[in-house]
């Protein structure tokens, strides 16, 4: 049975303290919460950094949903948690998003498909956005840049699974794929960052 992305988003989050609590609160007296990192081993290794691009744009504004940016577009959901190589939540962590929208075209004169926010205090992460399109010599992916308190700026790319373009993409790693699952409104993506 598919849920809604709203219902997958409440099952992760599901902590009613949140200031998006909300979203969460439905989904979370009736969906179990996850555990804090299936994936996750002590001694994991960095979320590895690739190129910033040419698309960047500094002081993104503060928001969780981009959805608004394109109303044309696919919705996704994308969320995670950021992490140390310990295993161990990193609250307070900045994290930017920047990306293509449904026919390959950054907005750069504004801040269209840019947002950027704060790990919470379980250093849980979530986007609301659109699923980007492809452009010449790129296969799908979303930018990141992720900063923990005190710390350095990781740049990143996250890919789509199964995507025909990710072994043309001479920049596409497997290591940053996302985990997507299937929604009655679109799709849920969640990866975890770890610094």
């Amino acid at each position: 049975m598919l849920m809604t992305r709203r219902v997958l988003l409440g099952s992760f989050l599901a902590a009613p303290a949140l200031p998006f609590a909300g979203l969460a609160s439905a989904a979370a007296q009736t969906a179990p919460a996850l555990e804090l990192t299936p994936a996750c081993n002590d001694g994991d290794d960095p979320t590895i950094s690739q190129t910033e691009g040419p698309f960047f744009t500094p002081n993104t504004p503060l928001k969780h949903d981009l959805t608004g940016d394109t109303p044309g577009g696919d919705n996704i959901t994308l969320a995670g948690y950021v992490l140390d190589q310990r295993c161990k939540p990193i609250p307070g962590t900045l994290l930017e998003i920047w990306h293509a929208d449904e026919n390959g075209a950054y907005d750069n004169r504004g801040y269209k498909l840019r947002g950027h926010q704060f790990s919470d205090e379980k250093g849980r992460w979530w986007f609301s956005t659109i699923v980007p399109a492809p452009y010449p010599g790129r296969t799908r992916h979303y930018h990141f840049k992720v900063q923990k308190p005190g710390g350095r700026v990781l740049t990143t790319q996250l890919y789509f699974p199964g995507e025909p373009r990710n072994q043309r993409d001479r920049i596409f790693d497997k290591r940053l794929l996302l985990s997507l699952s299937d929604a009655t409104d679109g799709k849920f993506g969640r990866f975890d960052f770890v610094l």
